[in-house]
């Protein structure tokens, strides 16, 4: 299983401790739509919430450096985005993550 299909199993299944495995430790998270910076503290809080389903991901780029996907996500509130997720690994693990989303009507 590649480390973007990890990450999503982790996302849809809230899996915090998984997340505490696949997340470096360094990480940085960049949500376009606001500019805010999470970091890994603040993503498995997030996880840890399940608030958000990913569909129909398609992995457009994966090796051992970086990976692009593009999915479908829904939020526990109603809102609905298409997302472009860009990755960067390091040793194995999602190191840097930012996004770019769509919102989708309800």
């Amino acid at each position: 299983m590649s480390i973007i299909e990890k990450m999503t199993k982790i996302i849809n299944e809230g899996d915090t401790s998984a997340g505490e495995q696949l997340i470096h430790d360094d990480y940085q998270f960049l949500m376009h739509a606001s500019g805010k910076k999470l970091s890994k503290q603040n993503v498995l809080k997030w996880l840890g919430m399940k608030d958000v389903k990913k569909e129909k991901v398609r992995v457009l780029f994966e090796n051992d450096e970086v990976g692009f996907e593009h999915s479908f996500v829904s939020f526990n509130d109603g809102n609905k985005e298409a997302v472009m997720t860009y990755y960067k690994f390091k040793d194995g693990k999602v190191v840097y993550q930012e996004t770019g989303a769509t919102k989708l009507p309800k």
